[in-house]
């Protein structure tokens, strides 16, 4: 089952609920916007924790921009490292194509594994 829901603050109180049915936890974050990463650290560890065995995929957006963090401070503002060792993680670092009509070949990658995951899950 697929379920998809924002992070903000009205949205958060439907993730209990749809993680319990959910095959696999994909989770975005802002990696230029460095003052809301312990936002999402918190938010992220609220998620993971309703469910120790949940896959986890971590894309870091907007790896693109200047001002992004670099994938291995992404991995450490999200504590990533404390996930647990019997959860499946992988993190990814992305960014939108300025005419969006390219698939960069991470997403591609991405969308295999999510795929393979959701069928090993099944």
């Amino acid at each position: 089952m697929e379920n998809i829901f924002g992070g903000s603050e009205p949205f958060r109180s439907y993730s209990e609920t749809y993680l319990s049915k959910g095959l696999l936890l994909i989770f975005v974050v802002d990696s230029a916007d460095h003052s809301r990463l312990p936002e999402a650290k918190k938010y992220l560890h609220q998620l993971i924790a309703a469910n120790p065995v949940l896959p986890l995929v971590v894309f870091a957006n907007k790896q693109d921009l200047e001002a992004a963090y670099h994938i291995t401070d992404i991995h450490e503002a999200l504590a990533l490292s404390e996930v647990g060792n019997d959860r499946k993680m992988f993190l990814f670092g992305t960014h939108v194509t300025k005419n969006g009509s390219e698939i960069p070949s991470t997403m591609q990658d991405a969308k295999d594994l999510i795929a393979q995951l959701a069928a090993d899950v099944q």
